[in-house]
């Protein structure tokens, strides 16, 4: 009798910076938690990944320390070093979060493009060597208009630059077989519907892509189903994340506004996001990913993702997208239309 081939099924993933609650680790505060790491990186990242191999988690996203690329090889020496824990597990990698663009002072100098690009390429090859597939990349955030009242617009003259950066990091990470793709952020230059129209458009559709984070979507007023359909040819990955409704007000952007983003999102299905609506769009149009679940610093990542991961099973079931990457010879020299 001939075995038959198994059918692509759901694989569940998650963004690392679920585990940056200091609860989880019995610690005071982000900063002791750094210290922790950089004191016991063996220690911190086999908690992390033995935790997620008893979560029903069979892929990964790399993200800020104490949970990147720099943490993970100064833990298992090298990035194969570091893919042979994950396979011990029944674990993968699927993407790191590049922030450097994100948080860079001023990326029209010269010098910090150079250190931007040095470090895309270096991180590029880790994700290589180690079988990542995506450089996950965030924009720089909005600017404070003048006087203390709104943002300043992001329209072509601020937006242009940064897309050309973009495109060059972009080409640096295509030579390793690492598709760059942009992040929706709330209070980013890419956070509504229409600063994704933009960047789309502004960005090179043969070697940038999208990662959606719905819950991102959410706090700026966009349906993140809508904007997934204008660009279901971009979208590499999705950010499985629920949030409650728009962001209210118009507070200073600064390092506290990432914590106000936090009221704001909740446990996935207690959220707005449509998610069979989601699931049954991007299976039309034969989305083929991991499904990335992102939940922001849980007090208890292992019940958080447990709970997410049997809520998408038991509400969208079968019609969640089901995981078969393609092999690098196999990636259209184009994306599909």
């Amino acid at each position: 009798m001939t075995r038959q081939p198994t059918a692509p099924a759901p694989s569940f993933g998650v963004d690392l910076i679920t585990f940056f609650d200091p609860a989880y680790w019995g610690l005071a505060d982000r900063a002791a938690l750094a210290a922790y790491a950089a004191e016991q990186p063996v220690a911190f990242w086999r908690r992390v990944l033995d935790a997620l191999s008893r979560t029903g988690i069979q892929q990964l996203e790399l993200t800020f320390a104490p949970a990147d690329h720099r943490t993970a090889r100064a833990a298992f020496g090298s990035a194969r070093g570091f893919a042979d824990e994950l396979t011990a597990r029944g674990l993968a990698l699927a993407s790191g979060y590049f922030g450097d663009i994100e948080h860079a002072t001023d990326i029209t100098d010269v010098d910090v493009q150079k250190d931007i690009l040095a470090e895309a390429e270096r991180y590029a090859a880790f994700l290589a060597e180690a079988g990542g597939r995506h450089l996950v990349t965030g924009l720089p955030m909005r600017r404070n208009a003048p006087g203390g009242s709104g943002y300043e617009p992001v329209g072509l003259r601020a937006a242009e630059p940064v897309a050309d950066l973009v495109n060059r990091v972009a080409a640096v990470t295509a030579r390793h077989g690492i598709r760059m793709l942009l992040h929706t952020e709330s209070h980013s230059m890419m956070w509504n519907g229409r600063d994704v129209d933009l960047m789309m458009l502004l960005t090179d559709a043969f070697t940038v892509g999208l990662c959606l984070d719905t819950g991102h979507v959410v706090l700026s007023g966009s349906d993140p189903v809508a904007v997934a359909a204008r660009h279901l040819d971009r979208i590499g990955l999705v950010h499985w994340k629920d949030a409650a409704g728009p962001f209210r007000g118009t507070p200073r952007i600064d390092d506290g506004i990432f914590v106000r983003h936090r009221d704001y999102f909740r446990p996935i299905g207690d959220g707005a996001v449509d998610w069979p609506a989601l699931s049954a769009l991007l299976n039309r149009r034969g989305f083929q990913e991991c499904v990335l679940l992102e939940l922001d610093a849980a007090p208890d990542p292992e019940a958080a993702l447990t709970a997410a991961r049997r809520y998408l099973e038991s509400t969208v079931g079968a019609a969640l997208p089901a995981f078969a990457p393609q092999a690098p010879d196999q990636i259209p020299a184009s994306p599909p239309r």
